[in-house]
């Protein structure tokens, strides 16, 4: 199987982690470049438990200032300091998450080593943030309370797959958001989608209040775009059992799994 393109989960929790599991933090590997999706709490205790290095992590890409997903930033950028890191990080998050850095940087970053160099994200269309020769990242706006973005990686392909007439593989990190039309366009075609299941149909109004997606919007967008396979994450912590999750889905696109805490994702 090939494994220069993986995905290892490390959170599928939504705001409030469980005793079992962690809020949204992933580490994506595209042929050895290593990429940091969110950044929850406790996220530097989970990269050790999953056996990452933290200097192979050279870009972090956040969603949104929400809490879930980036409270575990100070923790994991303070490390890369008493670390004596001097490569630079690159953060790519929209522009609010700019006062968050600036505020570790003046209080607890004075003697870092290494660069902080941040990437606002801003634009209301999919923007290429990030290329090169193996991958390409493209952020796109989503639909939530306030501004949020998806991030969809390409693995370019190889010389030899090229020649082969074989095309790079596709992911797609999509949290939080409502379901809107643009989206599904958006992720046209991709292999892998990771999308947000806070909540089971039974909390459908619960969605539509705070701007997320249950198990069946995220199935019918995993159908109405062609994605060959679709994992449910950002699960609400009033569900133990996640089987309804499952089962909705399913029902609407087969394909559906349960992302889980250190699953790993080949494509």
């Amino acid at each position: 199987m090939n494994n220069s393109f993986t995905i290892h989960v490390l959170g599928t929790a939504s705001a409030q982690p469980t005793a079992s599991r962690y809020s949204s933090a992933q580490v994506l590997s595209v042929r050895g470049r290593y990429f940091l999706l969110d950044c929850c709490e406790g996220t530097q205790i989970l990269l050790r438990r999953a056996h990452k290095s933290f200097h192979s992590i050279e870009n972090i890409l956040l969603t949104h200032i929400h809490g879930d997903h980036i409270f575990g930033l100070f923790g994991l950028l303070s490390t890369f300091g008493m670390q004596g890191r001097t490569a630079p990080v690159f953060i790519y998050a929209p522009e609010n998450v700019r006062t968050v850095i600036d505020f570790y940087r003046s209080q607890f970053g004075t003697e870092d080593r290494y660069e902080i160099v941040f990437k606002p994200l801003t634009s209301s269309e999919p923007e290429v943030i990030f290329e090169s020769k193996s991958a390409k990242v493209t952020a796109i706006p989503l639909s939530h309370k306030i501004p949020t973005y998806g991030f969809i990686v390409h693995e370019k392909p190889t010389r030899k797959q090229t020649e082969a007439g074989e095309t790079g593989k596709t992911y797609a990190y999509i949290t939080d958001t409502a379901s809107f039309p643009k989206l599904a366009e958006w992720l046209r075609g991709v292999d892998v989608l990771y999308h947000e299941a806070t909540y089971p149909d039974e909390k459908q109004a619960n969605a539509i209040k705070y701007a997320h997606s249950t198990a069946s919007d995220a199935a019918r967008d995993a159908l109405d775009a062609g994605v060959k396979k679709l994992y449910l994450g950002h699960f609400s912590s009033a569900y133990p059992d996640l089987s309804v999750f499952e089962n909705e889905a399913r029902a609407i696109f087969p394909e559906t799994y349960l992302a889980s805490e250190d699953m790993i994702i080949e494509l």
